[in-house]
């Protein structure tokens, strides 16, 4: 969780700071990993915010809002987020986290019986990436129900 995190934070900016996180996820089937990322990023954006309202940073502080998501190819099909069950019978596990614009923070797949062909493997980080555009468009949506100003914590092509 904190490398993934570590990837969408200007460490120049932040300056000489420590951001604990706290990441318990009470209710999760499958990915709770990727659940903590996701919801680790919102309280980072928070935790920021805070900082910037009290002069303590200033400009941009973030790369990228990140998130990430469980994908598997489960009876040859490409299923996100998958709940145990699924989980237990793909051919191919993948997480990844990444950002809106499509950028891969970290991935990681592994096959649970044979080898899995390079086309899965894309197909199943192309949904992926999707998977993340979504959640990072509802980590925007709730961060400006919140208050904060995203402009002011991410560089302008974001």
């Amino acid at each position: 969780v904190g490398r993934s995190l570590r990837a969408a934070v200007n460490l120049k900016a932040l300056g000489e700071r420590t951001i604990t996180l706290d990441c318990d996820v009470l209710e999760a089937d499958g990915g709770t990993r990727t659940a903590s990322v996701t919801g680790a990023m919102v309280a980072l954006a928070l935790c920021l915010e805070g900082l910037r309202h009290k002069g303590l940073i200033q400009g941009p502080c973030l790369h990228a809002l990140v998130a990430a998501v469980s994908a598997g190819m489960v009876h040859g099909h490409p299923l996100l987020d998958l709940n145990y069950v699924e989980d237990s019978a793909a051919a191919m596990d993948l997480n990844l986290v990444g950002t809106a614009r499509g950028d891969v923070v970290e991935l990681q797949a592994t096959s649970e019986d044979a080898p899995v062909p390079r086309a899965a493997v894309d197909e199943l980080v192309g949904l992926g990436l999707a998977g993340v555009a979504q959640l990072t468009a509802l980590q925007r949506r709730v961060l400006h129900e919140a208050g904060v100003d995203l402009d002011g914590l991410l560089p302008p092509e974001i």
